[in-house]
């Protein structure tokens, strides 16, 4: 099984998850995260002049599939998430060893 975990827009995630919904990939959870790549934040006009903001709002995004099912959950994400802009995101792909229910203590990809 692979994690994968995905950095992207605020404003991408309703589309990236109706895509993942449609493409059969149910189980996820998302979360309000702050970030930096390279564009290095933005500078921002305000009323008594220019200010920097080093850290963006993004959204952070995991699902767990099985290894053959990666490389399609990527490309819906890259596919969906994509403006064309710097900021856009980042997938970062882990290895899983196991995954336990809590309530019954199933094991292995039928506990995700």
């Amino acid at each position: 099984m692979k994690k994968i975990e995905a950095i992207i827009r605020p404003e991408r995630l309703s589309p990236v998850r109706e895509a993942l919904d449609k493409n059969g990939f149910l189980g996820m959870s998302a979360t309000e995260i702050k970030g930096r790549g390279r564009q290095k934040g933005v500078m921002l006009q305000w009323r008594a002049g220019e200010y920097k903001v080093d850290f963006l709002p993004k959204v952070k995004l995991e699902v767990v599939v099985e290894d053959e099912d990666a490389d399609r959950l990527i490309d819906l994400i890259c596919d969906t998430a994509y403006t064309g802009e710097a900021g856009d995101g980042k997938i970062f792909v882990y290895p899983v060893v196991d995954v336990i229910r809590v309530r019954t203590k199933v094991r292995g990809s039928t506990a995700v």
